[in-house]
């Protein structure tokens, strides 16, 4: 990384639930191998739920990171089929306790939208992961990755994209990222700035 000379870098794996911790141990010690190494490098780290461990999240969130990420994904309704063994709320009581536990941490979560949720929908869901205190929002397309994953629903046109923008500073994200092809790690350096 230093010789690559980066300046922020979004660290993620693989579902780790086959691990005590869920991997919060890996991400941690990640995190403190690359600030050894570059000590002026952003750490992001894009975590699972950890099956609603609060102590998992605690290791992380005690990690020399400067953003903890944890995608949201979809809203409520949608959780059963888009997110088979996940629950909403475990990924907002993730971001809120990450939060209380070290306030000045940056929180960040991501939807994906298109795939059937309805507009009212989306602002409910924008209001309650506000509500944890989280900083900062991407909002992208689905995008079907092979046929035998969920069919897209809907392509939301870029105004779309851009009212929910609004919509979402207004509720008080510091940073919202929104448009057809914004994912997770969009522009991710631009967050901590």
């Amino acid at each position: 990384m230093a010789r690559l000379g980066l300046r922020h870098v979004v660290v993620t794996s693989v579902d780790r639930d086959d691990l005590p911790d869920g991997g919060a141990g890996h991400f941690a010690r990640t995190a403190e191998a690359i600030k050894l190494r570059v000590p002026d490098c952003a750490v992001e780290v894009l975590v699972p739920d950890f099956q609603g461990d609060s102590a998992a999240v605690e290791t992380v969130a005690d990690a020399p990171i400067d953003v903890l990420n944890h995608n949201t994904e979809t809203v409520p309704r949608l959780y059963k089929r888009v997110r088979p063994g996940a629950k909403y709320e475990r990924s907002l009581d993730l971001l809120r306790h990450a939060k209380e536990h070290r306030p000045g941490l940056l929180t960040k979560t991501g939807l994906m939208l298109g795939l059937g949720e309805e507009h009212d929908e989306v602002l409910a869901a924008l209001g309650e992961i506000a509500a944890t205190g989280c900083n900062i929002l991407t909002l992208g397309q689905y995008l079907r990755p092979s046929g035998s994953q969920l069919p897209v629903e809907r392509y939301l046109d870029p105004a779309e994209f851009a009212e929910l923008r609004h919509e979402a500073l207004r509720l008080g994200f510091r940073h919202v990222e929104s448009g057809p092809l914004v994912r997770s790690s969009y522009h991710a350096w631009q967050h901590v700035a």
